[in-house]
């Protein structure tokens, strides 16, 4: 009996969860403009959603920041990581909880500091302070994403890779960059999402006109547009196709190592 009401309670979390996101799916599909009614299957907003050269250029700025901020903030953090596994314990764990301080800090403290920080050093607003915004918050996220499996390494094959005539670098590229990489590859995966996600710190630091899709949204004068049911909908599906690969293969690569 136990077992029949945890999976009863297992289902209504899933239902709670996603209710919302496929309830978005199928008014994605509503010939009506209403949310209330059912006017017919129709992809109507899908067509109009490519159309809309406002939302596409917000579409463009929002995956481009996104990418370019993933991107390099999982080489910055990455390579801070590894510092910070070499370095001393003290050192080590004090530069740790520091690294909490962004996480844990409301989005508006850290939107409003980064605002005036590129205002004192006499940035204009716009794309680049935006990227640079996104890039500072998404680095502590790789770190703490890369750590753990730093933690798990056997440091014996490190240094055998050095006594076997192997170079530091070479030890590294091909000895630890290899097992952290589940850590890399979740690191930049969360920044994407963060950078997607993010309104509050991308409000304060833009600036001549660029907006991602999360301004947009909420700066429009006539609300929430049918057009962005479509574009979350894709925007789901894409992110839902994504982790179905890397899913994929990493079970097959574990399948792999069985045999």
């Amino acid at each position: 009996m136990m077992k029949f009401f945890k999976k009863i309670y297992f289902y209504l979390i899933l239902l709670f969860l996603y209710a919302p996101i496929l309830t978005l799916v199928v008014f994605s599909f509503n010939e009506a403009k209403s949310r209330g009614k059912w006017g017919g299957f129709s992809l109507r907003w899908y067509k109009e959603l490519f159309q809309n050269a406002e939302i596409m250029d917000a579409l463009l700025s929002t995956v481009l920041v996104a990418l370019l901020a993933a991107l390099i903030s999982t080489v910055i953090g990455t390579i801070s990581a590894l510092a910070l596994h070499k370095s001393g314990t003290f050192f080590r764990k004090t530069m740790i909880n520091l690294t909490y301080l962004p996480m844990m800090n409301s989005d508006i403290v850290t939107g409003v500091s980064l605002m005036l920080l590129f205002s004192f050093l006499h940035f204009e607003l716009g794309f680049v302070t935006l990227l640079l915004s996104h890039i500072t918050f998404c680095i502590p996220y790789v770190i703490l994403s890369v750590m753990p499996k730093l933690y798990g390494l056997n440091p014996s094959v490190y240094e055998a890779a050095l006594d076997l005539g192997a170079s530091p670098l070479q030890a590294y590229r091909k000895i630890v960059l290899p097992d952290i990489l589940p850590g890399i590859i979740s690191g930049f995966l969360i920044s994407i999402t963060l950078s997607i996600d993010d309104f509050v710190i991308s409000f304060f630091n833009t600036g001549n006109g660029v907006k991602n899709i999360s301004i947009l949204v909420y700066t429009s004068k006539t609300g929430v547009k049918p057009e962005n049911y479509a574009l979350s909908s894709i925007m789901f599906g894409a992110v839902l196709i994504l982790l179905l690969i890397i899913n994929i293969k990493e079970k097959k690569k574990a399948t792999e190592g069985n045999y």
